[in-house]
């Protein structure tokens, strides 16, 4: 039925490809064989979900299982759904072009805030009820993963359950405990208070939330037997973890056309911006031989001609230049790129240099984060002048002679004298070009992009206001004053709209009351949010006059240290105390050791029992 529909209105849109399945790789299933069905839903465009790793695994992962069938479902554009209502199409999943609203399970992966007007969309296109307390039956569940669920209370309404941590064992744990209650009866309520014993699930029915005069959170408390904190699940061995052999290959191209192999999780370094480096700890690192086994594994299944070697900082691994002499062993025999996205400045070598240009040359992109040594030191940024410096050089001096520097703009003390840091970094890097490359015709091309700083939850700065529209735009226009006044040509210089920005700080920090402003916003045309042709600010700022939030209660606002926050309830296996004690060292601009040369006391390794690392060995 909806094969015949699809038929009529696939010309009448762009990039068809992105909405009728079929791709190499694809797995499909005879429904008379399978006990439990799985919509994996990526709240964004094709082109964005395709390109997700965590996708990738999980998809391949549930249909490794004979009995289970999994299939994608994406966002479809404005033009897309404006069809598919017109013609009656529900969302469906690619592989089967089947209602997803008759599925087991509706997953979703919540990799970013803007993404969530994108989800009631996609619930309401599937024909099921936005908000879980209108969906009494047992199924579909729908539930949902991925970094934001570390604080999931404004989108709390919205789902039956979701995971909390890495999803590969508790996933296929739940579809279990669906399989029995398909088989024995059972009720939702029932459903989910079984579903709330299983580590890392956490059911947002079962806690109730109250609140302060001042509107602050006074408890979270737990009922019908929930745990009073969730507890993240984390994969143990890491080297062993399911990881697939083949990836489904888009018909179109998509954001990141390549194939993809994880060679760490978690992260070292402790920079107190990032929530990354702190919900994904502890760290941990698969065996060269592991790495190398599947970078040809996915070459030969997907014939992509590029490799990306993929984690929160790359460069990290142990031993970066062993595995990527060993990886291009294979890699350059076959004409196939290698790329490295996550590269640290401070352990940027000629060797890396040679191997990740071995195929082909392009631009490097470093995140000092901040001009002047004072702020990387607030945010242990843990990288020096001469760090940055040496690094250029040594890129420079391998032939490259383009350069983008990522930096933050809002960041905890930070001054115009910080800001003004940022230009005199750039002209030091134009200077130290010229001096290697005296006779070179080619000019240098730096690009300095600068972000917002959002304060996320589970990091040091979780307690810090976000700076404000006023102040934003002040800072924007100094830097851009002073690039412009000398060598503003040789500098491109591009920034991120506050608009959107202030957005992921409401959502990062906010509570349940929040998912009303979410509602509103969606019921009157926001969606696709993360996209700027289609993010419409006045209507987000209707939502909060009509709900009567407040968004600087949530963004701007300084919050103390005995505030009970609204995400307490979940367990990232480190504690608040260390959180801290790293805020307290920001405003006395110390730094912290990164893991492997000192344990900094975070708490996970007495949650493991076993330290992360063992030291002198």
């Amino acid at each position: 039925m909806i094969k015949e529909k699809l038929d009529k209105i696939l010309l009448k849109v762009q990039k068809p490809s992105r909405y009728i399945g079929g791709e190499v790789n694809s797995v499909i299933k005879d429904k008379s064989k399978v006990d439990i069905r799985y919509a994996f839903c990526f709240p964004d465009t094709y082109d964005i979900g395709m390109s997700h790793l965590g996708m990738k695994i999980l998809y391949s992962l549930k249909n490794s299982k004979p009995n289970y069938w999994c299939e994608r479902v994406f966002m479809p554009l404005p033009d897309m759904e404006e069809a598919m209502r017109e013609n009656d199409i529900p969302l469906y999943g690619l592989e089967s072009l089947d209602p997803i609203k008759d599925f087991d399970f509706i997953g979703f992966t919540l990799q970013y805030e803007l993404c969530y007007t994108n989800i009631l969309s996609m619930l309401d296109l599937a024909g099921l009820s936005v908000y879980s307390k209108d969906r009494k039956d047992l199924f579909p569940i729908v539930m949902g993963g991925g970094p934001c669920v570390c604080n999931a209370e404004p989108i709390a309404d919205f789902f039956d359950l979701f995971v909390l941590g890495e999803g590969e064992e508790v996933n296929l744990e739940l579809m279990e405990l669906a399989l029995t209650f398909k088989k024995n009866g059972g009720t939702k309520q029932e459903f989910l208070e079984k579903a709330a014993q299983i580590e890392g699930v956490y059911v947002p029915s079962l806690y109730d939330v109250s609140y302060n005069d001042d509107g602050t959170v006074s408890a979270i408390t737990p009922k019908c037997g929930a745990p009073a904190k969730v507890k993240k699940r984390i994969i143990a061995d890491f080297d062993s973890v399911y990881s697939p052999d083949s990836f489904v290959v888009p018909f179109t191209q998509i954001v990141h056309d390549r194939s993809v192999v994880e060679v760490l999780r978690g992260c070292i370094r402790g920079c107190r911006f990032c929530q990354a480096g702190f919900i994904y700890r502890p760290f941990r690192e698969k065996s060269k031989k592991t790495i190398v086994e599947q970078v040809k594994n996915l070459t030969e299944s997907t014939g992509y001609d590029e490799v990306s070697l993929c984690s929160l900082s790359t460069s990290d691994y142990s031993d970066i230049e062993g595995l990527l002499c060993d990886i291009t062993d294979y890699t350059d025999a076959k004409g196939v790129n290698l790329s490295l996205p996550s590269l640290r400045i401070d352990n940027f070598s000629d060797e890396v240099v040679k191997k990740i240009k071995s195929v082909r040359q392009s631009g490097l992109t470093f995140a000092p984060e901040a001009g002047s040594q004072r702020l990387r030191d607030v945010i242990n940024k843990n990288i020096t002048e001469e760090d940055i410096m040496k690094s250029c050089k040594i890129a420079f001096e391998g032939g490259y002679s383009s350069v983008k520097l990522y930096f933050m703009l809002g960041l905890p003390t930070e001054t115009l004298d910080d800001i003004a840091a940022i230009k005199t970094l750039a002209d030091k890097i134009i200077d130290l070009y010229y001096t290697i490359e005296r006779r070179s015709k080619r000019g240098i091309s730096i690009s300095i992009s600068l972000s917002t700083f959002i304060p996320k939850p589970f990091t040091p700065f979780e307690f810090e206001p976000q700076a404000t529209k006023e102040q934003i735009d002040e800072r924007q226009k100094y830097l851009l004053d002073i690039v412009r006044s000398k060598g503003g040509k040789r500098i491109d210089v591009s920034w991120s709209h506050y608009e959107t920005t202030i957005l992921e700080a409401v959502f990062a920090r906010g509570d349940r009351r929040v998912s009303a402003v979410i509602y509103d916003a969606w019921k009157n045309g926001c969606k696709l949010d993360g996209w700027n042709e289609y993010f419409k600010p006045e209507i987000w700022d209707q939502a909060f006059i009509n709900t009567g939030i407040d968004k600087a209660f949530y963004a701007n606002r300084t919050r103390s240290y005995d505030e009970t926050a609204p995400w307490d309830h979940m367990d990232m296996l480190f504690t608040k105390d260390f959180l801290i004690s790293e805020n307290k060292k920001a405003h006395e601009e110390k730094t912290t050791a990164h893991c492997r040369e000192k344990c900094a006391g975070c708490g996970i390794n007495k949650c493991l029992g076993k330290a992360c690392f063992k030291y002198g060995e």
